[in-house]
């Protein structure tokens, strides 16, 4: 009897047109009029429109400070900046994240030191964290992946014993929620990316948010010249005011704060249909053998915010042995989006190991360590990072509440699940899985 899994002949599990479900960002008639308002009066490089974003951010996020950064990267490398990383300190980073968790240590002639992930979150594994402090280390980077708060609880215990700073990446996690508790407001200060493709897309920019005013001023002298006159006041930094510490010019772009001040007002209501969604999404994949859904426990306080770049956990052996490039393969024929894999693992990249930066003789990554201390991270020494690819596959990002159309999405994942014995003659092929960066993913995903 021919299968009716589509890859092998039989009808696509998704007919309908899916309309705009998976459009982002969704750019209204008041965003268009308050980025004019700027281009109009000319303020694009001023700073008044994101002062008041930062305000509203500050506010919505419960933190007393925060500060607009033309990209994310910029924010979290004024995180690192804030709370002192310098020369031979290291900071402790997921190997499973984007570069600019951790790539912007080396201007400060920092280096990082990788740790493993939890194979069911994604995130920093926090029993790893202890395996990896020397007394050189300074900061644990958190990276809330792919949306899923990591392990705060014994993140901060473990930042407390050791005396050590913690600073979150939201990057994925705008609006997340652990143990009740906004994301972003655990550590010592935070940084988010605001561009297009984030669940809070502002154009392009980035936000650090701290309680801490040292953290805070340190930030605005490291490359935010334009308030040293009035936003300084610590004595010791107002010495130095007048030109940019880091020489960097990381102020906002007026028009993705106009943006930002327009998106902010109607994310949680955004955010909250996204959230439903996508829960939808899977319980109506609740039980299927060979995926699982990442995301947190039911009824635990804990939530992904607006779910960035989703996907599931792969269980092969419960599929007999299948492999998630035929998978993957034979959803997208059912009219799924569906590719393998997630950011690839930055300590096995040359950048961290062999790359001589900024001519020093060595490979940067251990140019400013002491003689005879070597960091780096060969092949095999953080397993789960390495393995993680074929285990790990991107779904569709829903971004309105329909049901009839999510049903037919996750009945096309539920039909190769059910059907996967079809598959395993012809699983032969396999393929590469994972990027350096989410963006091409989610293109190739179509969501």
């Amino acid at each position: 009897m021919k299968s009716k899994l589509a890859l092998l002949g039989g009808e696509k599990a998704v007919q309908s047109d899916p309309g705009d479900i998976f459009s982002w960002p969704i750019i209204t008639k008041e965003i268009e009029e308050a980025v004019l308002e700027v281009l109009r009066a000319g303020k694009m490089s001023d700073i008044d429109v994101t002062m008041k974003f930062e305000k509203a951010f500050a506010e919505w996020l419960g933190v007393k400070y925060a500060l607009g950064h033309n990209t994310g990267t910029a924010a979290l490398h004024s995180a690192m900046f804030g709370v002192g990383i310098g020369k031979g300190d290291e900071i402790i980073c997921p190997s499973i994240t984007y570069w600019a968790s951790c790539l912007q240590v080396y201007s400060l002639r920092g280096t990082v030191v990788f740790a493993d992930i939890d194979p069911e979150t994604l995130c920093i594994d926090p029993n790893d964290i202890v395996k990896r402090i020397t007394p050189r280390t300074k900061a644990i980077m958190v990276v809330h992946y792919l949306g899923m708060p990591a392990d705060m609880d014994a993140i901060m215990k473990i930042a407390e014993e050791y005396d050590l700073k913690v600073i979150e990446d939201c990057s994925h996690a705008h609006g997340a929620l652990y143990k009740g508790k906004m994301v972003g407001t655990f550590g010592d200060v935070a940084g988010f990316s605001l561009m297009s493709g984030k669940s809070l897309p502002c154009g392009e920019g980035g936000m650090m948010t701290t309680d801490d005013r040292r953290i805070y001023e340190r930030a605005i002298a490291f490359g935010h010249y334009a308030r040293h006159n009035f936003a300084l006041t610590l004595e010791d930094l107002k010495a130095g005011a007048g030109l940019p510490w880091g020489g960097y010019k990381y102020r906002m772009n007026q028009l993705t704060s106009a943006m930002g001040l327009v998106q902010l007002k109607y994310y949680p209501k955004l955010m909250a249909e996204i959230d439903r969604a996508m829960n939808y999404f899977w319980d109506l994949l609740e039980g299927v053998p060979g995926i699982r859904a990442h995301r947190p426990p039911k009824g635990s306080g804990t939530t992904k915010g607006g779910w960035y770049a989703p996907h599931g956990i792969y269980h092969s052996e419960e599929l007999g042995g299948l492999s998630i490039y035929r998978f993957c393969e034979a959803v997208r024929a059912e009219g799924a989006p569906c590719v393998p894999g997630c950011n690839l693992p930055l300590h096995l990249h040359p950048l961290f190991n062999t790359i001589d930066v900024y001519n020093e003789g060595k490979p940067t990554r251990i140019a400013n360590c002491p003689p005879g201390v070597d960091v780096r991270q060969p092949p095999g020494s953080l397993p789960v990072s390495e393995s993680i690819q074929e285990r790990v596959f991107t779904v569709p990002w829903f971004k309105h509440y329909r049901p009839e159309i999510i049903e037919e999405y996750a009945y096309a994942f539920r039909k190769v699940a059910e059907n996967y014995q079809d598959l395993l003659p012809g699983d032969t092929k396999r393929g590469t899985a994972g990027g350096w960066g989410m963006t091409r993913m989610i293109r190739e995903a179509g969501t």
